[in-house]
């Protein structure tokens, strides 16, 4: 896995503007080389306030939102149109702005499906079987980006510190038992997270920064699970100064004033 590139910005908003600048400029960059595109999002405040700041620009008309492939790293088990879900506040934020292909947007689903949340962990893997290439070499797409968010105790899409999931080889998995409520979902695994060609960490308030230290030390991904999100090109931690405090001098590179 590569080392990550720690870019930081000076507030919170400052940091969702820029990350929506980054995700148009590189959704934009892969359909012009390849003639579509692959992002998974992530929920969260700094996560939803991306996406609606993606919204908020003119430039997002650069983006064919029809030959875009929206993935999610974890869903809330909670039923459709949830405001809990991530699903909901990405549809409020950006999705129901633009025009995206229905077919498209690879939803987690909830338990008014019927389904278990382990037999909707099972429906999303085979979904990204079938969406994989065999340029992936794997059971999962190659992601173009990934966004994570990450929180206090370091915890990625929905992987939690010491919970049996950070150890599962699938590339799907239903999660009990969560810190954090509500206490089931969806998440993707680590080693569907580092199929992505580029993973993005995106971070804000001081109450991260000792979970940001440690994603970037040489901490085990079993306790940190942020310090296993790693993309197989380019990782980057997005940050905005608080989230940053605790880094050691001259591994981040400010990108505002």
């Amino acid at each position: 896995m590569n080392v990550p590139n720690v870019v930081v910005h000076r507030n919170a908003d400052i940091l969702a503007k820029a990350v929506a600048a980054r995700i148009i400029t590189r959704l934009v960059d892969v359909q012009s080389a390849k003639g579509s595109a692959s992002i998974v999002l992530t929920g969260g405040t700094v996560g939803i306030a991306t996406l609606a700041a993606i919204a908020a620009t003119p430039a997002r008309d650069a983006v064919d939102w029809r030959r875009l492939d929206i993935w999610w790293g974890d869903e809330r088990f909670l039923p459709s149109g949830h405001e809990e879900r991530n699903e909901t506040g990405a549809r409020a934020a950006l999705l129901d702005h633009v025009d995206v292909a229905p077919e498209r947007v690879h939803v987690m689903k909830g338990p008014d499906s019927g389904m278990t949340a382990e037999e909707s962990a099972e429906a999303y893997a085979a979904e990204l079987r079938a969406a994989s290439r065999p340029e992936d070499h794997g059971p999962v797409p190659s992601f173009d980006v990934m966004l994570l968010g990450m929180g206090p105790d370091s915890h990625v899409a929905s992987l939690f510190p010491g919970m049996p999931a950070l150890y599962d080889t699938r590339s799907v998995v239903a999660v009990h038992g969560t810190p954090k409520p509500p206490p089931t979902r969806v998440s993707l695994t680590l080693p569907a997270i580092q199929a992505s060609r580029e993973v993005w960490v995106v971070a804000a308030g001081e109450e991260k920064s000792g979970a940001v230290r440690l994603a970037l030390s040489d901490a085990g991904p079993v306790q940190v699970p942020a310090a296993g999100a790693r993309g197989r090109q380019r990782t980057l931690f997005l940050l905005d100064r608080t989230a940053a405090s605790k880094i050691p001098p001259g591994l981040g590179r400010m990108a505002s004033p």
